[in-house]
């Protein structure tokens, strides 16, 4: 190619030049303004101007000894040898000169003789001062402009802008600015850890996959409930797949202006195109990808929807991705609109569930690495007591039992410290300064005894641990059980479960003769039970196989898919199914009355009693299950240890009492609760 057809470069304009245009501007405006014409002269034509009577004021500046006099116009004719033409076209014309200390004095004598009538100043702050007060004013008004249109273009590193304020802020991950969490660190999952590496593989070999005529997958959507891992895993992904990696949440895109949404989408896939191969991660995308046609805008522009729209066009519309894998982490997918999880977007849906048995083990693992733990801590055990737990509760479990080792001043972290923080992280923290009177905490244990004798003695109810009745978080008792992890549930273990839950009602009536406040809480979970058995489970005798549950979460507005005929049915059957479970609970608690008053007494007495206590009080439970192994691990001198230091405590609250009676304080009276 010929080197004069090569295309010249061409000026590109930069936003310096406009400061630079808008100061020569500034200064142009205040010279034209102060069109003035100054002449330095000799001290003596300065003296023979005053006295000829062609000044009308002096001004004096004392530290440089600098004097400037304004002349008029015939004296100026003379000194700057001009016409009256010329005259005219100055505003004023001044001359300096250097005088001498006495100047004052001199000037005093010419207006004492009536030479000079003029107007005369001192100036005692210099010429800096001069300066500053002259430039100083331009200089601000200049550096504030600066400012502002660094801000507006965003220059200044904030990146908030108003000239940004469509761009993406997805944050990019890349050999530079590389992710250390890799597959390792992510404990458990091993099945959605199997489809996810399975992407990674597609951007590090895709020619394995493309040879036979398949494609890569363009989406996919990790769902689970909160706190199982989803944002590790694409952070994995990130560590793992060496390619860039962007990654935003699903609320950066929305804004309250109109349109910032939709730039916002267009310009993080601009920019994913130019670094392909890469991965796009959407945090929380359920905050911009919520089902269209719900806006509570009642017809009226909404900016979420635009945004959700051009999201759908980037993923698969007439453009191509191609090399752009789109991952994305929501626990609400049931809220998403249908066009984001079609095939095309969302290829591939990976659940992440609560961790099993295993996963929970390998999940301890990995937060105990770093943790200084001695040979009585079991970490299958500590599995085995938290079913249910996400991973971040498992780190959460660890991180309370390394602290309330600290707090003991411990070398390393103890089994017993794993157990109160499972304790602390159930129940609540311990409150055993709260005062209760004797007749309250005597129903407590009858609450609480009733609670442990019914679920000793029925099949499906979970066994138990621990019970205590010193008061827990806003709870005035506790009790610890080991669900069983089932996948299917049976109506009968539904109904053990309700039955083991109104023990302690059932208890308080039977016993007392008169029920308290304190199943507020049972009851509450009692009544989602029975009503979940009617309409979502289809569990009712008189309204069996029926389901008016709604898994798409379309919902249905405001009307129910029920008349209220039906309405009457499932309040009764509801009000059936809890009366029947309530009545046999009393039942069971008349059959092992003795047993139960022992409970009662050994909590009134200890204020905690373990599987072991119930087991010397009734006897061996007739169905066995896996979690017999770990109540039998629970040995009976851990239990005793526990039980001491009970007994130490409540020592030393009544030394306390009674320190402050020899030191003439009033014991406090006891507060009732409410």
């Amino acid at each position: 190619m010929d080197p004069k057809l090569k295309k010249q470069p061409t000026f590109k304009f930069s936003i310096y030049w406009m400061y630079a245009i808008i100061f020569v501007f500034i200064i142009g405006f205040y010279y034209l303004d102060h069109n003035d014409v100054t002449k330095e002269v000799s001290y003596s034509e300065f003296e023979k101007c005053i006295l000829d009577g062609g000044a009308n004021k002096i001004i004096v500046e004392s530290k440089s000894g600098v004097a400037e006099a304004y002349l008029n116009d015939s004296i100026a004719k003379e000194i700057f040898k001009l016409s009256d033409k010329e005259t005219a076209s100055a505003n004023k014309y001044i001359i300096k000169t250097n005088v001498p200390a006495d100047i004052s004095k001199k000037i005093d004598e010419w207006q004492g003789a009536g030479i000079f009538k003029g107007e005369v100043e001192y100036d005692h702050s210099g010429g800096f001062s001069s300066i500053l007060w002259t430039f100083g004013p331009i200089a601000l008004l200049i550096g504030f402009w600066i400012f502002m249109m660094r801000r507006m273009s965003g220059r200044d590193g904030g990146g908030g802008g108003v000239f940004s304020v469509g761009k993406s802020k997805a944050k990019i991950y890349d050999k530079d600015n590389s992710v250390n969490v890799t597959f390792k660190d992510v404990a458990g999952l091993s099945e959605a850890k199997t489809e996810i590496e399975e992407i990674v593989e597609f951007l590090k070999n895709p020619q394995r996959y493309t040879e036979l005529g398949g494609k890569i997958p363009k989406g996919a959507l990790l769902v689970g409930p909160p706190g199982t891992g989803k944002t590790l895993l694409a952070k994995a992904v990130a560590g793992e797949a060496n390619v860039p990696f962007f990654s935003m949440s699903g609320s950066d895109f929305v804004e309250m202006f109109v349109g910032v949404g939709a730039s916002r989408v267009r310009d993080l896939f601009r920019q994913a195109k130019e670094k392909s191969p890469c991965i796009i991660f959407i945090d929380e995308i359920d905050a911009v990808g919520r089902a269209r046609g719900k806006s509570p805008n009642m017809g009226s522009n909404d900016e979420r929807e635009n945004t959700l729209n051009q999201l759908l066009t980037e993923m698969d519309g007439f453009g191509s991705n191609s090399g752009v894998i789109i991952l994305a982490a929501t626990n609400r997918a049931d809220i998403l609109d249908k066009a984001l999880l079609r095939a095309g977007r969302f290829d591939r849906q990976i659940y992440v569930e609560l961790p099993d048995l295993n996963d929970r083990v390998a999940i301890f693992n990995v937060h105990l690495r770093n943790i200084k733990i001695d040979d009585s801590v079991d970490v299958e055990l500590l599995a085995r007591q938290t079913p249910g737990f996400s991973g971040a509760d498992i780190a959460n479990v660890c991180n309370e039992a390394a602290l309330i080792a600290a707090r003991q001043h411990k070398n390393s972290v103890e089994r017993q410290d794993f157990i109160d923080a499972v304790d602390r992280i159930i129940g609540g923290l311990e409150k055993r300064s709260k005062i209760t009177t004797d007749e309250e905490k005597r129903s407590i244990a009858i609450h609480e005894a009733g609670h442990a004798t019914i679920s000793w003695h029925l099949e499906y109810a979970n066994p138990l641990i621990k019970v205590t009745i010193v008061p827990r978080g806003k709870a005035l008792g506790a009790a610890w059980y080991l669900p069983e992890e089932r996948q299917i549930t049976t109506t009968q273990a539904l109904l053990d479960e309700m039955c083991s839950l109104l023990g302690g009602r059932a208890a308080e009536e039977l016993f007392m003769g008169r029920v308290s406040t304190g199943a507020s809480n049972d009851l509450e979970r009692v009544t989602k039970q029975a009503y979940a058995m009617v309409v979502y489970y289809g569990m009712s005798e008189k309204l069996p196989n029926v389901n008016y549950y709604d898994s798409t979460g379309q919902s249905y507005g405001f009307t129910k898919p029920y008349s209220e005929e039906r309405a009457k049915m499932i309040d009764d059957e509801v009000s059936r199914i809890i009366e029947e479970q309530y009545e046999r609970a009393k039942d069971i608690l008349r059959k092992y009355a003795e047993g139960h008053a022992q409970l009662t007494d050994v909590l009134i007495t200890r204020e905690v009693i373990f599987t072991e206590d119930v087991e010397r009080i009734f006897g061996k439970r007739k169905w066995t299950s896996r979690t017999d192994e770990i109540l039998a691990a629970r040995s009976a001198e851990e239990a005793e240890a526990e039980r001491a230091e009970i007994e130490q405590n409540k020592r030393d609250i009544e030394e306390a009492k009674e320190q402050r009676n020899n030191e003439g304080e009033p014991t406090p009276p006891p507060v009732p609760q409410k």
